[in-house]
């Protein structure tokens, strides 16, 4: 029996499951996607590409731009391969971060870089990307490639941001904005974008659904980061602590540094500098004192509410109302 997109969004439970099972049979088509064309004649491109695929994660980039392309009454395929190279280009950042973070953990498992070493993880993240650029040649579409090429660069760029801040405790609410809306946005951003280029739609709603995903992204992230010091590995699928390990300071840090007394501040400074977790529980003390998660968790929610608002254009559908319950999921979450 064929389920509708009515049907389908009517018989869930919760809205992040509304959503799933909404993009489901486009979801289906992006695994296989992601399966063909990550077959290499390289063995180890091979293990270590299927231990990727099977490793799970939300897929939520390339299930954006699927959804984004039916808010837009797209008719076409192209939106298959479109977020399969979302998903290449989102590993591959993955890949390298891990190498970079040395973060044994990742989606609940051994990381890459933990199990076959650095080499291999860079590499291989290399591979994802070339890969990646051949399947844009392949979509014969200069604005895609242009867009898509902007966005990597963009990436890496948001990348060596957050490294120049490790261990910097001068890093302020401009700076960190900066590299999540570089690091993490921006790939919201671009999967949003290209579902209405593809789409043939009018600028301004592209420029609306761009501006939806990069403040989706963002709230994501801050998200992402308050449940840093308030989840634990086993719902998270990472180690709780690994950003103040990592000497990242991130916007619960930064809002305590601001609000915490002189002594209190030395103390999260040196933590921020030295990393590690040997300070976390007096770090995490401050945090709660001065009820910095709730104003992280603040800035997350402000910037949910702007991207619900960026959809009022779009007509009334079902993937409206999907994009609608991403913004909302983003900011209600454990993991």
């Amino acid at each position: 029996m064929t389920v509708s997109p009515e049907t389908a969004i009517a018989d869930c439970q919760s809205p992040l499951e509304q959503v799933i099972s909404l993009s489901a049979p486009d979801m289906a088509k992006v695994d296989e996607c992601i399966r063909q064309s990550l077959q290499s004649e390289v063995v180890l491109i091979n293990q270590i590409a299927n231990y990727i695929v099977s490793s799970g994660g939300k897929r939520l980039r390339p299930m954006l731009l699927t959804i984004c392309a039916h808010a837009c009454d797209y008719q076409g395929q192209n939106h298959i391969p479109l977020a399969a190279i979302i998903e290449f280009i989102h590993t591959a950042t993955l890949l390298h971060d891990d190498v970079v973070d040395e973060s044994d953990l990742r989606r609940g498992q051994q990381s890459v870089h933990a199990v076959w070493g650095n080499a291999a993880s860079v590499l291989v993240g290399d591979f994802l990307y070339s890969r990646s650029f051949e399947m844009m040649v392949g979509l014969n579409s200069m604005r895609v490639m242009e867009v898509l090429a902007h966005t990597t660069n963009t990436i890496a760029e948001g990348e060596v941001q957050q490294l120049l801040n490790m261990g910097d405790p001068e890093v302020d609410h401009f700076r960190y904005m900066q590299v999540i809306e570089n690091k993490t946005a921006k790939l919201f951003e671009a999967a949003c974008r290209l579902a209405a280029i593809i789409s043939a739609q009018p600028v301004a709603i592209e420029n609306a659904l761009a501006l939806y995903g990069n403040r989706l992204g963002s709230a994501f992230q801050i998200a992402d980061d308050v449940l840093d010091y308030t989840g634990d590995a086993g719902t998270m699928g990472k180690n709780a602590g690994d950003d103040l390990a990592e000497g990242k300071p991130t916007l619960p840090l930064i809002f305590a540094r601001e609000r915490c007394q002189q002594d209190e501040r030395e103390l999260l400074d040196e933590a921020i500098r030295n990393g590690g977790l040997d300070d976390l529980s007096p770090v995490l003390a401050i945090i709660e004192k001065t009820d910095s998660l709730n104003a992280a968790m603040a800035c997350a929610r402000t910037k949910a509410g702007e991207a619900r608002r960026t959809l009022q254009d779009l007509p009334a559908s079902p993937w409206r109302l999907a994009l609608e319950q991403l913004a909302e999921y983003s900011v209600n979450r454990n993991h």
